[in-house]
């Protein structure tokens, strides 16, 4: 998921979780019924307007980093994988040139089309994977962004804020206001305790792209 489409997932799930979050800021007065500051050790001040990283919410948090080494790897191992078969199909093609000098063109033609076959079922293997490393890169991020609306919905009520905007469109404000690094602790709590409660999911086995035709 891009940056821009990141920041219109978040956004819209906080305005669509703002009517039952901040029922205050529907009155005319919403400073006079903002939750009082709660004890947490995490809120040193109050503010009606707080900003916030978005891109580094999610890269410096424990989810993002874990969700980003995993891709990363992924992405690593396809590359190795891409270089090993490319490598083993130039030998192939390269045998299969010199044949062409030994064999009548009807028995050639056969096992030229069957190689350039499994060339394209090769590739077709590849775009798939690198399509699904894209898709879960959007997954984990619409997870994570899911879990991180009533954090900072939560957030906002205990720093008696009734706006919190996201530091790509802010000209000028102080550094205080930010709340990303607080964001990140909360958040990097909520995930330890639910990976505490759940049982670790099943990882699939990946399709490998050598289940393409052989040459003849």
């Amino acid at each position: 998921m891009s940056g821009a489409r990141a920041t219109a997932s978040l956004w819209a799930l906080l305005a669509a979780f703002g009517a039952s979050a901040f029922p205050a800021l529907a009155q005319d007065n919403p400073a006079a019924t903002v939750p009082a500051l709660t004890e947490a050790a995490d809120v040193p001040f109050q503010s009606q307007v707080l900003t916030i990283n978005q891109q580094r919410l999610f890269e410096d948090s424990a989810f993002g980093k874990a969700s980003l080494a995993r891709l990363e790897a992924d992405s690593r191992n396809l590359q190795a994988e891409i270089r090993q078969i490319e490598s083993d199909l130039e030998i192939e093609e390269r045998m299969l040139t010199e044949r062409r000098a030994e064999l009548p063109t009807a028995e050639f033609q056969p096992l030229a089309r069957a190689f350039d076959e499994k060339v394209e079922n090769i590739r077709a293997a590849w775009s798939a994977k690198d399509r699904d490393l894209k898709r879960q890169r959007e997954a984990d991020q619409q997870a994570f962004f899911e879990t991180a609306v009533p954090i900072l919905a939560a957030l906002m009520r205990d720093m008696g804020a009734v706006a919190l905007i996201d530091q790509s469109s802010v000209v000028l404000s102080l550094d205080r206001v930010d709340v990303t690094q607080m964001a990140i602790d909360r958040l990097d709590a909520a995930f330890a305790t639910q990976q505490d409660a759940a049982p670790e999911a099943p990882v699939p086995e990946a399709a490998t792209p050598t289940d393409a035709p052989s040459q003849p």
